[in-house]
């Protein structure tokens, strides 16, 4: 018998929403990210909870309970019930009548089996009680054990219900996933339907691979996936040979997994339009593929030392080489402030000699590596102006 111990089960919110459900009879267990988190020692972001119960018997047996019940999903089984000012997820048991590749029509169950059936891969489908005993109804422990992503039942049955599970597929494998362990036949299956994929929305399709680029350590997620075709399908023209190397320049300067700076290096051509970015993360695209053209320090100058760093790193895997001090400079670049200011120049100069002046001496400022005094640059201007009216 496999138990679970932590933290989270003592939670006082949790055990009020399971104890209102299993009092009344019903099974009520937490489930999926939370049950395999605990088991792997990972951390635990959202409690969801599974049950027996109907909607309207959760929302009824929940509320009279003094919890508040609201039906964020209730066709779909889905009641959030928020208990000490934690919101939870609980959704009766399922199984599907009718799929389309990305929607499906459900019919409610009273059998964890049913439900454990439709979930996506095997570690997911594990199911724990308020005392924290686990039940395994499709053999996903031996799976976790191995971390070995194997899809519940017949892969291709699973992804023809949602294409979007290809995705999913790399990218649980990048955070979960041992090396070289791999399914075989779910390698094969997201292969061969990878077509499946262009079907599904590029905001889902952006939402995973920020997920699975966000891992720390994608390369052999990604490498499969280009192995598998699914990578040029979606991000046409995409190049991941340099990724190892960017991971390890990552963790050579301490940083955090990024995966701005990881998708810029895997799809320098137009992530913005094939993943949907936000405008945000657009501008931040943009941003980088500019400091990619520019000098690190001019780069942090104008762009600021975020971005900067993020392209000494994609250059750094690109096979160029910094000063050991790179970052410090990076720093002392983005505080720079060019100390002359228009009406440093006036009234001798003024309109578009004045913005000539202005832009020759901060050439010579940047090309001073941000040095130049006021005075120097204050005779580059004046000088340069002087030149240019004769």
């Amino acid at each position: 018998m496999t138990r679970i111990e932590a933290p989270f089960l003592h939670d006082p919110a949790l055990r009020r929403v399971l104890a209102a459900l299993s009092d009344a009879g019903h099974q009520a267990l937490v489930v999926g990210g939370a049950v395999r988190n605990a088991l792997l020692g990972e951390p635990i972001a959202d409690v969801d909870i599974a049950t027996s119960a109907l909607p309207d018997d959760t929302r009824r047996l929940t509320e009279a309970a003094g919890l508040r019940a609201v039906p964020t999903g209730a066709e779909h089984g889905t009641i959030t019930v928020v208990a000490d000012s934690k919101g939870f997820e609980v959704t009766t048991f399922r199984r599907d009548v009718e799929t389309d590749g990305r929607h499906a029509v459900v019919a409610f169950s009273d059998r964890i089996e049913e439900d454990a059936l439709r979930r996506d891969f095997t570690m997911n489908a594990l199911y724990a009680d308020a005392s924290g005993q686990v039940l395994d109804p499709v053999g996903g422990l031996p799976d976790l054990v191995a971390r070995r992503l194997r899809f519940v039942g017949d892969a291709r049955a699973r992804i023809v219900e949602d294409y979007l599970r290809i995705l999913r597929f790399f990218r649980f494998h990048a955070r979960y996933g041992a090396k070289g362990a791999a399914d075989p036949a779910a390698l094969a299956a997201c292969a061969v339907l990878a077509p499946g994929l262009d079907g599904i929305s590029k905001e889902r399709i952006g939402a995973e691979m920020r997920k699975l680029l966000s891992a720390p350590d994608p390369v052999e997620a990604v490498a499969m996936m280009a192995d598998a075709g699914v990578l040029a399908r979606i991000l046409p023209g995409s190049r991941p040979d340099a990724l190892p190397a960017l991971i390890a320049a990552e963790v050579q300067a301490g940083a955090s997994p990024d995966w701005q700076t990881r998708l810029a290096l895997l799809a320098p051509t137009n992530p913005v339009h094939d993943l949907r970015l936000s405008r945000e993360e657009a501008r931040a695209q943009e941003h980088l593929a500019t400091a990619l053209t520019l000098p690190l320090p001019e780069a942090a100058y104008r762009l600021g030392a975020r971005t900067a760093r993020r392209a000494a790193l994609i250059r750094t895997a690109q096979g160029a080489a910094f000063r050991p001090d790179w970052q410090e400079r990076i720093d002392r670049a983005a505080a720079a402030r060019l100390p002359l200011a228009a009406r440093d120049l006036m009234p001798e100069l003024s309109g578009p000699a004045l913005g000539e002046a202005l832009r020759e001496a901060e050439i010579a400022f940047v090309a001073s590596d941000f040095t130049l005094p006021r005075d120097a640059l204050l005779r580059i201007a004046l000088d340069r102006s002087g030149e240019m009216k004769g």
